[in-house]
């Protein structure tokens, strides 16, 4: 993947678009019971509170923390690699989208570094959830419904692949997900398409049998 200074995707470092995801801070530490806020469920809409109460339960039931973690890093960044993808995710659908696995690029790379969380209401993953099914974008501006977008425009998006994170009971917990600023061809949406949904079965299958780092 190209890293040329005359790249139009590149970000300055030091001037993130206005519009840009939250940057990355520190590492949350490891840990901790999972909370409801009730503010963030009294603030929804009486489906979208009842679904979201199902993944805290869900959550707080299989142990499983709602901060940056070290194993759900481990699988995004063999999925972004396995893909060829600058950026890849696990992703929580609570309150706010929590990354709780994360790569992106160096912090000197000259792209967009983001932050662990992120509003329901920016990226595709949301869509992911709703559909409950694998969402191959291999151009995001081929498809109108799917261009207009915040992340577009801040990160400089192309290109997106996300699968559900669906646990056995039929609670939608979240997302995996590999975005670059480069479309991808068409012949291989197919393949990256894979990739997303296997790491989905694969951080399930974490999440419901092995310990959390």
């Amino acid at each position: 993947m190209s890293q040329h200074p005359s790249d139009p995707y590149r970000t300055p470092q030091a001037t993130p678009p206005a519009r840009s995801l939250p940057r990355r801070d520190m590492r949350n530490a490891i840990g901790g019971s999972v909370a409801q806020p009730a503010a963030a469920l009294t603030s929804q809409p009486p489906q979208q509170s009842l679904e979201l109460a199902q993944r805290y339960e869900l959550l707080h039931r299989l142990g499983v923390p709602t901060v940056a973690n070290e194993d759900f890093d481990d699988m995004a960044s063999d999925m972004a690699e396995r893909a060829g993808f600058l950026y890849g995710f696990v992703n929580l659908g609570l309150e706010k989208q929590k990354f709780v696995g994360l790569h992106q690029p160096p912090a000197d790379s000259g792209y967009v570094i983001v932050g662990r969380t992120m509003s329901r209401d920016h990226g595709w993953c949301p869509e992911v959830m709703a559909r409950r099914k694998a969402l191959p974008l291999h151009d995001v501006h081929a498809s109108p419904r799917f261009s207009g977008n915040a992340v577009v425009d801040a990160v400089g998006i192309r290109s997106y692949f996300g699968a559900p994170l669906i646990h056995e009971s039929g609670v939608v917990l979240g997302t995996v997900c590999v975005i670059d600023p480069e479309k991808r061809p068409l012949s291989e949406a197919r393949r990256i398409r894979d990739i997303t949904i296997n790491t989905g079965a694969q951080v399930m299958d974490h999440m419901s049998r092995a310990p959390l780092r």
